[in-house]
């Protein structure tokens, strides 16, 4: 499979080998971090079909497939930041049905899923299994948290402007536009305590500029 030359392809490619000369064999575990309306999921996306392009088997995941139960989310308040940053994520089951048998390699299976938000419940296990020299990509908010920051071979943080991921979000959700709005005031609160807690910036092995998602820039930078 050879993708069509793009802006976005090619530094996708770039991120790829640049990825690939520090971890060329073996199972790889990538995060793809961000605000919500980055583009988080659609870049990861893309990183995985650049590595399935040069051969190497390239497996998905979001953090967004392993909530914690409704109630224990919105524990807190239904707009508390803090719920959304403290409360959102089960990371014990991530580690226990993905992470750890992933690590394993060999023949153990792991789950791409664990949680099914809609209906309010652990999905129903579907195992997987992979190649000795697989990666998987995960991609969703708070990936670089001291919890899971470690499991990480290497990670990505999409630098967007509240306001531009929030205009995609209206579009493609129907969420307030306005990111200052009420409604947004949980998700907004949320990332502020991550990135003055977690600095994400200084962990992530990259940086991209990803106003523009058909044409990323990375950013250089001391921290990188």
């Amino acid at each position: 499979m050879r993708l069509v030359n793009t802006p976005r392809v090619e530094l996708l490619r770039g991120l790829r080998d640049d990825m690939s000369k520090h971890y060329p064999v073996g199972r790889t575990m990538i995060a793809v971090d961000g605000i919500s309306g980055s583009g988080t999921a659609a870049f990861a996306d893309g990183l995985a079909d650049v590595f399935r392009e040069a051969g190497r088997a390239a497996f998905r995941a979001s953090i967004d497939d392993f909530h914690r139960p409704r109630e224990a989310r919105y524990a807190r308040g239904r707009n508390s930041a803090e719920g959304y940053f403290l409360d959102s994520f089960d990371y014990s089951l991530f580690r226990r049905v993905l992470i750890e048998p992933f690590r394993l390699g060999g023949s153990a299976g792991f789950q791409l899923v664990g949680f099914d938000e809609g209906r309010n419940t652990e999905a129903q296990a579907r195992w997987t299994t992979a190649p000795v020299d697989a990666v998987l990509i995960v991609d969703g908010v708070f990936l670089h948290r001291p919890e899971i920051r470690g499991i990480w071979h290497t990670s990505v943080w999409l630098e967007v402007p509240l306001e531009a991921a929030y205009a995609r979000l209206h579009d493609r959700l129907g969420v307030d536009a306005d990111p200052y709005a009420e409604s947004n005031a949980r998700y907004v609160g949320g990332q502020r305590l991550y990135q003055a807690d977690d600095d994400p910036r200084r962990f992530a092995g990259a940086l991209i500029d990803n106003s523009d998602e058909d044409h990323p820039e990375r950013i250089f930078a001391d921290s990188c």
